[in-house]
């Protein structure tokens, strides 16, 4: 029975030996036992236990506590923890008790001093460089249980590890306004390393919207209600004294953006539609505007209008007004993450502000040519829009209908060259001014011109001067007016003056004898001083004239040969056979040398044409052949001296025929053709050999080869027994050589061997002065039919073989032995 209650309550089991088990009871309950003896008369008085039983498991020590480990280590402390025994001896764990031992030492020491129960200690104390083991032992109310198992031995100095960083978070957060973000991630290093927030380079500092949590091994940064100022580049650093690690994040805060920029501007108002215009958000809401919201509303109205909503232009046209109507416009701009308030622009009235520009004023004709003039105008006002062109138009006096005298735009000058006149023709212009409104009306006509050069005596020549002299003449040279006066240069008078006399004489009578801007001055007498002068004609008249700079006198002077050569002289010179050879050079030279030409030391061809002028010489061959190749000297000689330029000719042409060719391994399909290179190769690299054949009963040739570089070629596909002849000619880049041709036909078959001997030779029979003989065919024929069977005989001791006869057939009688 229970301890508080008096009734008894029977066991439900019975039992015959001197012990039992009962089952079922409450722990922490006290009980009362009775047992009584029962045989088959009766059951015995019962016995009872003297005082109450508690029920509870029995109590041991604990079990050795598990698992203990180093978390730390410095120079004098060391940090453990450990987790509580398996089985605690059947009550509860009262207090920890750790102990230490130095490394060299026998006994443990206990460190903690006062009742423990947390599994966490920090043993502090401790002397650099030595070497600690630790153990710990769990308590009950019956005691101290088995210490744990040693640590491994510890030697107390500072741990070193380099900051390791393990970030939740990406390199890039978009938030929107009002919500709540964080930044987290773990760390780790020895010693603990120090951690610290940036945002764009600036220290983040903790307020009612910005946490920061560091624990030990995490970290976080917390933030609440986020704003738009939260967008930035957030930047966590762990450092300890070995280094440190940085993590990054671009976190990006975005809302709604905010209003347009104003004021709306009016870029064109008309009376059915306006331009206007705007600025972009001040803040986009950190995202891409993707469109503007425009609407339009009538002052008289209260209802707002669309006119679009997707345009991401800061400029739009509203179309389908009223003319006299005042209008406001409204704008919104719209992003990913909503729309903006909006931008209210003033009231403006519908109606045209502009116009086409005014006419211009009758314009001016200027620098009138046979056929061309310059029109001449002044800016008109513009009508409030900027002129963009001008039109220029134009008709003949006593025509009706204005012609434009070109398409192309003509801004922003306001003179304009009108070409394409026809000479002599009489014309009058004028002038419209274009805007992007229209075009505007045309200015009075120009007064009438007529289409024609105006014509003036000429400027003097420039720069005369004497270039040559000989002992009664003198050579002159000039370069042409700057100006003709509008009219052609007919021609130029020279004129002389003997130094000391005031008379001018002319030395050509007429302009139209001195066309070009040269003349020789001759009649002169050689020891005399002489100035000249020229001047320019034209159907004007005459020009100033323009004076040599010093007196010449005149006698003959020495000089030396010079050669200038011309490029076709300046190096080795190619020219492709059938084309003109042509050989130049400038002389100079008092008197005026002696010219030879020659070619490798002997006279040039009969067929050269060579020319000499007082300025230089030419020589010339038409139809050159490769024969006309050579090294070419040009002699200049007079009595101031000599002198002499070679120049290298190199007539490229088609090559020569190849040499010996040769046809060698005849078959009855093929043979072997083999060639030598031309002696001539044109002046040019012999590129290809073209191979061809011909079957003797043909008169085409047919070509087998044509690109082949070689000097010899297998030539296949030959019909037996048939007679061919082949031809090869060499090609450069000039053309193709001509053709050298074998001598006589080769015929396609195999080559003829004599045939192998009889087989089987014996006798058949035999009399006293013949004997019958029979064999067998050879094995070989030798490449041809055997035509019969050469017979022979020798006496016996013999030296020579005496020939009987020749016989067609396997077999023969040999008579006349």
């Amino acid at each position: 029975r229970e301890s508080d209650h008096r009734a008894w309550t029977p066991v439900t089991y019975t039992v015959t030996r001197q012990n039992a088990t009962i089952q079922g009871l409450i722990q922490g309950k006290a009980y009362f036992f009775r047992i009584a003896a029962e045989n088959i008369i009766g059951m015995g008085p019962f016995t009872e236990t003297t005082k109450e039983i508690l029920i509870r498991d029995p109590i041991t020590v604990p079990d050795r506590p598990e698992d203990l480990e180093v978390k730390a280590v410095t120079k004098n402390s060391v940090t453990l923890t450990w987790n509580p025994p398996k089985y605690n001896g059947g009550a509860d764990i009262t207090m920890y008790v750790l102990e230490s031992r130095l490394i060299g030492k026998d006994k443990f020491h206990k460190v903690t001093k006062e009742k423990m129960l947390d599994r966490k200690f920090t043993v502090e104390g401790l002397k650099e460089g030595d070497t600690y083991e630790f153990r710990v032992s769990a308590c009950n109310i019956v005691g101290q249980g088995k210490p744990s198992f040693c640590t491994k031995p510890i030697t107390c100095k500072d741990e070193i590890a380099p900051p390791t960083l393990d970030l939740d978070f990406r390199d890039k957060l978009i938030v929107r306004v009002g919500e709540a973000f964080s930044l987290t991630g773990r760390y780790s290093g020895k010693p603990a390393p120090k951690v610290t927030w940036l945002k764009d380079d600036v220290v983040v500092k903790e307020d009612d919207r910005i946490k920061i949590k560091t624990t030990p091994s995490t970290l976080c940064l917390g933030i609440l209600k986020s704003v738009r100022e939260d967008t930035g580049k957030y930047c966590v650093t762990v450092e300890n004294s070995t280094g440190s690690r940085k993590g990054f994040c671009q976190v990006n805060v975005v809302d709604r953006p905010s209003p347009p920029v104003g004021p709306v501007i009016f870029d064109e108002v008309f009376k059915d539609h306006m331009v206007v215009s705007w600025k972009p958000p001040l803040d986009d809401g950190g995202s891409e505007i993707t469109n503007y919201i425009i609407e339009k509303k009538d002052t008289h109205k209260d209802l707002w209008m669309p006119v679009t909503s997707a345009t991401v232009k800061t400029t739009c046209k509203i179309p389908k007004l009223l003319e006299g109507r005042e209008y406001q416009i409204r704008i919104y701009a719209e992003n990913l993450y909503g729309i903006s308030d909006p931008l209210i622009s003033d009231e403006m009235k519908a109606k045209d502000r502009f116009r086409v520009p005014d006419a211009p004023e009758q314009p001016i004709i200027k620098d009138v040519t046979k056929d061309s003039a310059v029109v001449v105008w002044n800016k008109p006002y513009d009508g409030g829009k900027p002129i963009t062109n001008y039109i220029v138009e134009k008709k003949e006096t006593m025509a009706t209908r204005w012609v434009k005298a070109t398409k192309d735009p003509i801004f922003p000058g306001t003179k304009f060259k009108v070409p394409d006149l026809l000479e002599g023709c009489q014309y009058e212009f004028r002038v419209s001014a274009e805007n992007e409104i229209g075009v505007g009306d045309p200015s009075p006509p120009s007064k009438p011109i007529f289409a024609r050069d105006p014509i003036a005596k000429p400027s003097p020549p420039v720069n005369p001067e004497a270039v040559d002299k000989t002992k009664n003449s003198v050579d002159l040279s000039w370069q042409p007016p700057r100006h003709d006066g509008n009219g052609k240069i007919i021609g130029y008078l020279v004129e002389f003056q003997k130094v000391g006399d005031e008379e001018w004489k002319q030395a050509n009578l007429t302009a139209d004898s001195c066309p070009e801007t040269n003349y020789k001055v001759t009649g002169l007498t050689e020891g005399l001083t002489y100035k000249f002068r020229v001047k320019a004609v034209n159907a004007a008249g005459e020009s100033d004239p323009a004076h040599v700079p010093d007196p010449v006198e005149v006698k003959d002077r020495l000089e030396p040969p010079e050669l200038i050569l011309d490029a076709n002289m300046a190096r080795e010179q190619h020219v492709k056979a059938g084309d003109t050879l042509r050989l130049s050079a400038v002389i100079k030279g008092v008197p005026f040398p002696k010219v030879t030409w020659k070619k490798e030391d002997h006279e040039v061809s009969p067929k050269a044409d060579i020319e000499v002028t007082g300025v230089g010489s030419k020589l010339e061959i038409r139809n050159t052949v490769h024969e006309d190749g050579g090294m070419y000297s040009l002699t200049v000689e007079n009595p101031a001296g000599s002198k002499t330029v070679s120049v290298k000719v190199v007539v490229l042409d088609k090559p020569g025929p190849p040499r010996n060719l040769n046809v060698s391994d005849i078959r009855s399909d093929s043979c072997y053709l083999t060639w030598m290179e031309p002696e001539d190769d044109g002046g040019s690299v012999i590129t290809n050999y073209v191979v061809e054949r011909k079957d003797v009963a043909s008169a085409q040739w047919v070509a087998i080869s044509s690109s082949s570089k070689k000097r010899s070629h297998m030539a296949k596909y030959l019909m037996e027994g048939t007679q061919y002849l082949f031809r090869v000619a060499a090609e450069n880049q000039y053309g193709r050589g001509p053709y050298v041709e074998t001598l006589k036909p080769i015929k396609a078959i195999d080559p003829l061997h004599p045939p192998g001997p009889p087989k089987n030779l014996h006798h058949v029979d035999v009399d006293k002065t013949e004997v019958s003989l029979v064999w067998n065919r050879p094995d070989r024929d030798g490449g041809a039919e055997i035509t019969g069977y050469l017979v022979e005989y020798q006496e016996d001791g013999a030296d020579e073989w005496t020939k009987f006869q020749t016989v067609p057939m396997l077999d023969c009688v040999v008579t006349g032995l």
